[in-house]
């Protein structure tokens, strides 16, 4: 969780490009996306993106192909003026992005199916401790959402300048490009 990855990388782009508010709803996003997971791992559902070869590869290929579009989307639209009203700007962004990005990482599901099983003590439910395992996941990843947001806030006005937010614009979306096409080429 508190490594960076896409979807700390979507949710800092929305703060940049849309402010706070925008930040929050690709936070809240993600959190709705993890949430996801959380059910499909505790109902079983996602064992079966375990066991299917094929479903996997379609989420990751799904998956990189989004990421590597946000990115070109960031680069290309880097010299965009952002907009007084935060309500448009790149495409994919606000829950949506953060939604999407999270729902379209087979690793998120696989983490769940995988990870949570394992620290479920002898004789409990599965499902149900899963579903408790996962929402203290969802939670924690809440408070790191907090605050990453909190901290953007003090910086908001430095990442708001036109030549910082083009920088920052160009490596966001450098970056999503290369995790796109590391998801695409793994096996």
């Amino acid at each position: 969780m508190l490594l960076p990855g896409p979807d700390t990388l979507v949710v800092v782009r929305s703060i940049v490009r849309g402010g706070r508010r925008r930040g929050i709803a690709t936070a809240l996003g993600n959190l709705a996306g993890l949430s996801v997971w959380v059910a499909a791992a505790a109902l079983g559902l996602s064992a079966l993106l375990r066991a299917s070869h094929v479903g996997y590869e379609v989420l990751r290929i799904g998956g990189a192909i989004y990421l590597i579009w946000l990115g070109v989307q960031s680069i290309r639209l880097r010299n965009a003026a952002r907009p007084a009203d935060g309500r448009r700007g790149l495409v994919g962004s606000g829950f949506v992005a953060g939604l999407v990005t999270n729902l379209l990482n087979p690793k998120v599901g696989v983490f769940f199916v995988t990870f949570l099983p394992g620290f479920v003590p002898h004789g409990y439910p599965v499902g149900t401790t899963s579903l408790l395992f996962g929402a203290i996941f969802v939670f924690e990843t809440a408070i790191y959402w907090v605050l990453l947001l909190g901290l953007a806030a003090r910086v908001t006005r430095w990442m708001n300048h036109v030549r910082t937010r083009r920088r920052l614009d160009t490596a966001t979306g450098a970056v999503l490009i290369a995790f796109g096409v590391r998801l695409a080429a793994e096996s």
